[in-house]
């Protein structure tokens, strides 16, 4: 075995335990722990209010276009179509922008995180057996990670 290999062996270790961590939903619960932005909490707490007293059945309309494009304009695809390791890396990023000196980024992840709630709130109440089981696992951490905050 050659030095190399090792390095080699090592660093995709690494590499390998760092995706195994984001790719955990409880890992959106870890994330919800330090520096979480107050306009998160708030948007948080009203979707989880609402969940307690509606249900799943409140009125929730669709993203529209320009919420797709203001997510893609950051890379960000649609809820359903997003892992558990992407919504963990974007929450991470949110709350750094958030909680960053630069108040326009600030408010540019503030609306991200809202149209990520308008779309959790959306999927909630369309949501069909059949359906979701075309959806990638990614709301289920963004949900996780949405009522650990509002608690």
């Amino acid at each position: 075995m050659f030095k190399g290999d090792v390095l080699n062996h090592t660093q995709s270790s690494a590499k390998k335990a760092n995706n195994d961590y984001y790719s955990n939903i409880n890992t959106a619960v870890a994330l919800g722990k330090l520096n979480v932005p107050i306009k998160h909490k708030q948007l948080a707490s009203s979707y989880v209010l609402i969940k307690k007293i509606f249900g799943y059945a409140a009125a929730s309309i669709p993203i529209t276009n320009a919420d797709r494009a203001t997510l893609s304009r950051n890379g960000f695809s649609t809820l359903e179509n997003t892992s558990i390791a992407q919504v963990n890396r974007q929450i991470e990023q949110l709350k750094a922008w958030s909680n960053g000196g630069d108040i326009l980024l600030s408010a540019y992840a503030s609306e991200l995180f809202e149209i990520r709630i308008k779309e959790l709130k959306y999927l909630r109440l369309t949501m069909l057996s059949e359906r979701s089981v075309e959806f990638k696992d990614g709301w289920k951490a963004f949900e996780k990670y949405v009522e650990y905050i509002a608690g």
